[in-house]
């Protein structure tokens, strides 16, 4: 058994064709350069089923172990997951290092993780990972434990290693659930403002942190890979006067999302599964953009998610011809698609538009009247209406033309008002 080497970046790439329907060979691409490799040469091929020693057949092996010496590469990323069996027995054959689709996907979220949440879900998922790989993937585990002030009861070193692993999990999960109910009673208290909340969705490098970053005027991280921003981010969004909206940026998608980081990041999906309502952002010059598109609806219905309401945003319409900013509407005229580029900042304006119109259903028009002893109303109206007009008069009490939401009109009751068609 050979000893695993600390890094590794010239990388060959493994894809086989087995099912319609699976992981992209680009989006591999798009993954091992995001994980920092270099992919320098890829291995194709097609077979019925995996092979259940290497997933690939003995050929494919042959062919591996001569590119690895040709290309002097220290890595194999596979698109496929691998079994614990199928990994051992490749590293074993290649003396290489060997990574499955999930572990690439797990070690990228690593490098992204910024927040103390964000690396506690990372390492939960790693660990996870890792203890079904513990078993001959280092030669050193398999050892007694032995030397002055050592010697135990005959545990192994592998078995002192599954143990510890299995108290950290533990310890993750107890800080995770701390973190979850913090986000939680976050989450009540802005129900208890009545604003409310609508998360950003979509495949990974759709777009969503440059189209939170122009709606928001923050300043996320944003670049052209996959992943680019991990950390779930909230900030007050105003879309009318009087009307403001949560907007969340939450984690992008991507095919056959590892079961580990669903599990692990459920608590920041949470903020998907209770908003008022998701923009789902989609890449509308994607060539597999249908696809995407079924992914992500496949990913917010195994975190309860598939319920809520969707305003559809097709984004980077820039980059296709004939097409120019619009919405889309539905039966009943309320809009259900938006076409923009959050990049060019075309269209932006119609994705407020829409959202007005999703939220100020409720909007009723007034007239009234307030005297110079109520200028506390006063005060509450500009808070929680759009004041359209204002004029005062001789006694201190002034005329308003407002929109305000109906379940604002408590503000009113001592108030003489009329409604304006």
């Amino acid at each position: 058994m050979f000893d695993r080497p600390e890094t590794g970046e010239r990388a060959i790439l493994v894809h086989l064709t087995l099912y319609k329907g699976q992981e992209d060979l680009g989006e591999l691409k798009e993954l091992a350069r995001s994980a920092g490799a270099d992919p320098i040469h890829v291995i194709t091929g097609s077979r019925k089923s995996p092979d259940p020693r290497y997933f690939v057949g003995k050929g494919k092996v042959e062919e591996l172990k001569e590119a690895i010496e040709i290309h002097e590469a220290n890595i194999v990323l596979f698109n496929h997951p691998l079994s614990p069996s199928q990994e051992r027995n490749l590293e074993e054959t290649l003396e290489v290092r060997v990574v499955d689709r999930n572990g690439l996907i797990l070690d990228i979220f690593a490098q992204r993780a910024k927040t103390f949440e964000g690396k506690l879900q990372v390492e939960l998922a790693q660990l996870q990972h890792l203890s079904t790989r513990l078993v001959r993937g280092w030669t050193h585990l398999e050892r007694q434990k032995g030397g002055i002030g050592l010697r135990g009861p005959g545990e192994t070193q592998l078995e002192t290693d599954r143990r510890l692993l299995s108290m950290r999990i533990k310890l993750i999960q107890k800080r995770l659930q701390k973190v979850a109910k913090q986000r939680h009673q976050g989450r009540v208290q802005r129900k208890k403002t009545e604003i409310p909340s609508v998360s950003l969705v979509g495949y990974t490098n759709a777009g969503k942190s440059t189209l939170f970053n122009k709606l928001t005027g923050a300043n996320i991280y944003t670049a052209n890979q996959l992943f680019a921003t991990l950390d779930p981010t909230l900030r007050h969004c105003e879309i009318a006067k009087g009307s403001a909206i949560i907007l969340a940026d939450t984690v992008g998608f991507i095919r056959h999302l590892p079961h580990e980081l669903v599990s692990a990041f459920r608590s920041t999906l949470q903020e998907a599964s209770e908003a008022s309502l998701l923009l789902h952002v989609i890449d509308a010059n994607a060539d597999d953009r249908d696809e995407t598109i079924s992914q992500v609806n496949s990913v917010l219905e195994e975190i309860d998610a598939g319920q809520i309401k969707q305003l559809q945003v097709f984004n980077k319409i820039d980059l296709l011809d004939n097409i120019t900013p619009h919405i889309d509407y539905d039966d009943t005229d309320k809009p259900i698609r938006v076409w923009l580029s959050a990049q060019t900042g075309q269209g932006l304006e119609l994705l407020n538009q829409a959202l007005v119109e999703l939220f100020m259903t409720n909007k009723i028009k007034l007239n009234c009247y307030l005297s110079f002893r109520q200028h506390d109303i006063r005060a509450k109206l500009f808070d929680f209406s759009r004041i359209i007009a204002e004029k005062g008069d001789d006694n201190g009490g002034c005329h308003l033309t407002l929109e305000i939401d109906k379940k604002y009109l408590g503000l009113l009751k001592a108030v003489e008002f009329e409604r304006v068609e």
